[in-house]
């Protein structure tokens, strides 16, 4: 593809043009049609630009930003006081055409509402919502959404979230048919809040969406469906809850090398070949490798980054933008509307 442009807010995130610049030249490097606008202060960035690959550069643009959007700021009053912030100016890069998507691990609230009203909701969606693409325990995909956008859901919000979920999985991680679930408290239809029983109701009847019925928490990596269907507090929860425990989980791995002296050989050997077994096998979950969350529902595409990640992790929220590019999700996702739900009274 050619002619690909991303807008990167460089100054957002807990560590700012630290991780961001270094990411941002990792993903240049190995993407050729990539063109980045990074956008942010120059007195910043431009030191850790010096002595770096010149073609790398050729294809980097520096975008001044006079302010950043703090992490700890009430979304509000950010709004309002967002002119000149580097997120907000990487936010209008897109709406005015001049980049593809953008790419951000600022403040999540400040992020979500600066981009509804800079790049305005796809028709039929009420408000967009934070989606990932996690890998399971059958090395596949599963679509989880939404992750923090909205605590609160009605019925009519899940069912444009199943959507929107579904033409994820097809699009991005290439799922015919993707199974539907709903996350909930058990599979009986008796079971849950008014809101979910309503949405799976709807969902049963919805043309197009392979519906499968509830799905308790922990089937979330399992792979028992492809798409799983939440409201913003518990889809939070569930995957913070979830990247906690498999990062205790992969240090515990790792630690396990740490021998007594007096250890005999072919246990250490054994160990090791241990450890090699449990990192092939369930390395793939490490949470670095899918950070990124897509703010689906606009007219624009929208990566969030953990505010905390590293450059690795950071360059893999670059590379899913340029996947949602490639596959046009917005684009996708206003041709399925039309066909699936019904229209607005």
């Amino acid at each position: 593809m050619t002619n690909l442009t991303i807008a990167l807010d460089a100054m957002g995130g807990d560590f700012g043009p630290r991780i961001t610049v270094p990411a941002c030249l990792r993903a240049l490097a190995s993407n050729p049609h990539l063109k980045i606008l990074l956008v942010g202060q120059p007195d910043s960035i431009s030191p850790l630009l010096a002595n770096q690959n010149a073609e790398l550069i050729s294809r980097l643009h520096v975008i001044p930003a006079e302010h950043i959007v703090a992490n700890d700021a009430k979304p509000s009053h950010a709004i309002r006081a967002s002119k000149g912030t580097s997120m907000r100016v990487a936010l209008d890069l897109v709406k005015t055409g001049d980049a593809q998507a953008c790419v951000s691990a600022g403040n999540t609230g400040v992020l979500m509402g600066l981009a509804k009203l800079r790049l305005n909701a796809i028709d039929g969606i009420e408000r967009p919502a934070l989606v990932s693409v996690l890998p399971n325990q059958k090395k596949g995909k599963t679509v989880v959404l939404d992750l923090g956008a909205n605590v609160n859901c009605d019925s009519k919000m899940l069912v444009q979230f199943a959507v929107m979920g579904a033409v994820m999985a097809e699009e991005i991680a290439g799922i015919d048919s993707p199974k539907v679930a709903l996350l909930n408290i058990g599979e009986e239809e008796s079971k849950g809040l008014d809101n979910i029983r309503e949405a799976a109701t709807v969902l049963k009847s919805t043309p197009n969406i392979n519906y499968i019925g509830y799905v308790e928490g922990n089937e979330l990596l399992t792979g028992k469906t492809d798409v799983l269907v939440c409201d913003g507090f518990a889809g939070n929860v569930s995957l913070k809850t979830m990247e906690g425990v498999i990062r205790v989980f992969l240090s515990l791995i790792k630690s396990s090398t740490t021998e007594n002296k007096k250890t005999s050989w072919w246990m250490k050997l054994l160990k090791k070949w241990l450890q090699k077994r449990l990192i092939k096998r369930f390395g793939h979950m490490n949470p670095d490798q899918y950070n990124g969350a897509s703010l689906l529902g606009l007219r624009g595409i929208v990566i969030k980054s953990h505010g905390g990640a590293n450059e690795s992790a950071f360059t893999a929220a670059i590379e899913q933008a340029v996947h949602a590019v490639e596959r046009k999700i917005p684009e996708r996702i206003a041709s399925r509307l039309t066909t699936v739900l019904p229209k607005s009274d």
